[in-house]
């Protein structure tokens, strides 16, 4: 008997309307490998259940004849079923104690768990992901906060036509309009009140890229990071509107021992030997958007004792939001305290209070946090999403799940993702043992 997989609806929230594997790929490895679905129906996913029943895969409520259940997002841990293999963004690589009674009931049951996110090739790159997409979402939630802030402060607002992203009947749209904003920029020049308006991006991997292609829909000069303090200081001379700096490890961290050279997998390898440098930069950006990944002992971009020093009591520096697109909490962005949603993406730190605000008034800077920023591009994100996932799916379905760890026969990039087989924490992930017992 055939191996069934099957596609769990999304319902971690309103917004998520992806899917892991789309219908036209579904219905694509059905007739190679002979492979046999089961999708649970959806009244938010953006591919409709009828999209599935064309492309010839069976759409039903139960998932119960299925042994590998796929899905984008955690699976509540109520749901979850004895013996099964589970394949989702799990989230819990870094002990995050959210959703370590997740990651603890998979281990009762009996469970197996791979993770997307340590889907990588031998060097440890990501082979599968939404980051691009999250990216082309952060970037137009980070504009359409910025019209915002600038409506709240009184000032021009050339952005106010800018929609929120899930508003755009798809990336396609999203872009033609903000080339037609970008247009009329171009025409009549920024007010000399905005001029230069500097947006710095943090990285430059998908993430950078998604939210670089859509900056780049608006007339945005990029320059290097050691000519932004002289271009920003410009004001209503300069002859560009808006600039575009992009920032390297080199630019956010500088060596603890004073003399010693930059070297970047050095920085890699022991992130203690490095402090962070990066405020020398932030007086002269307008807008931060930042799209790294971080994770402890790793330095911070923005500390909330920076912001402590240089908003309120009559000061307000330049920096008006940061559009934090990788939304570690309490990470990168340090007063990043919360997650937001598509319809209200953003709120503002008060450095008084310590807290946050949503909306864009108030002393302290505007931050954008959307976590689920590819699901407001749904279609998009899950197409490309599912172009490599679909590659793997056979492998997953020919495996011997009963076979212990050592035996299973998965290839490499799938073997590195088990974080559990068959109730036990596979051996690089067993670290994760005394998080459980916390």
């Amino acid at each position: 008997m055939s191996v069934i997989i099957g596609i769990r609806r999304e319902d971690k929230n309103r917004w998520e309307g992806r899917v892991p594997l789309v219908p036209r790929d579904l219905a694509d490895l059905t007739d190679r490998h002979g492979l046999r679905f089961l999708v649970q129906p959806s009244d938010i996913r953006k591919f409709d259940d009828s999209e599935f029943l064309d492309a010839g895969v069976e759409v039903a409520e139960s998932l119960a004849p299925a042994s590998v259940i796929l899905a984008v997002k955690e699976i509540p841990k109520e749901l979850l079923e004895a013996g099964k293999v589970y394949v989702y963004f799990a989230h819990v690589v870094k002990g995050q104690t959210y959703n370590m009674p997740m990651l603890k009931r998979i281990l009762d049951l009996g469970c197996t768990l791979i993770d997307y996110e340590r889907i990588v090739d031998e060097k440890n790159r990501r082979l599968i992901f939404f980051g691009i997409h999250a990216g082309y979402a952060g970037m137009i939630e980070t504009l359409w906060s910025l019209s915002r802030r600038l409506r709240a402060l009184g000032l021009p607002d050339p952005f106010g036509e800018v929609r929120h992203a899930y508003e755009y009947d798809g990336l396609e749209q999203a872009q033609a309009h903000l080339r037609g904003i970008g247009e009329e920029i171009g025409r009549k020049g920024l007010d000399p009140a905005l001029r230069p308006l500097v947006f710095g991006i943090s990285g430059y991997g998908n993430v950078s890229r998604g939210a670089q292609a859509i900056l780049d829909c608006l007339p945005a000069e990029q320059i290097d990071p050691a000519s932004l303090p002289e271009a920003a200081a410009m004001g209503g001379r300069s002859s560009a509107s808006l600039l575009k700096v992009v920032f390297e490890e080199k630019d956010m961290v500088q060596p603890i021992e004073p003399g010693a050279p930059f070297e970047l997998q050095d920085y890699y390898d022991h992130p203690e030997r490095y402090q962070g440098c990066f405020d020398r930069y932030l007086p002269h950006l307008d807008v931060l958007v930042n799209t790294i990944y971080w994770d402890e002992p790793y330095p911070r971009l923005v500390t909330r004792e920076w912001v402590r020093q240089n908003y309120g009591e009559g000061r307000r520096p330049r920096l008006q939001v940061i559009g934090d697109i990788s939304c570690d909490i309490g990470g990168s962005i340090e007063v990043t305290v919360q997650v937001t949603e598509p319809s209200e993406p953003c709120f503002t730190w008060d450095p008084h209070s310590d807290s946050a605000r949503l909306g864009c008034e108030g002393p302290g800077p505007v931050v954008m946090a959307v976590d689920n920023l590819p699901s407001e591009i749904s279609r998009e994100s899950s197409r490309h999403f599912s172009e490599t996932l679909r590659g793997l799916v056979p492998a997953l379905a020919a495996a011997d799940w009963t076979a212990d760890f050592w035996q299973l026969d998965l290839p490499p990039e799938l073997k590195t993702a088990v974080i559990a087989h068959r109730g036990e924490l596979a051996p690089q992930y067993r670290q994760l043992k005394d998080l459980l017992e916390t």
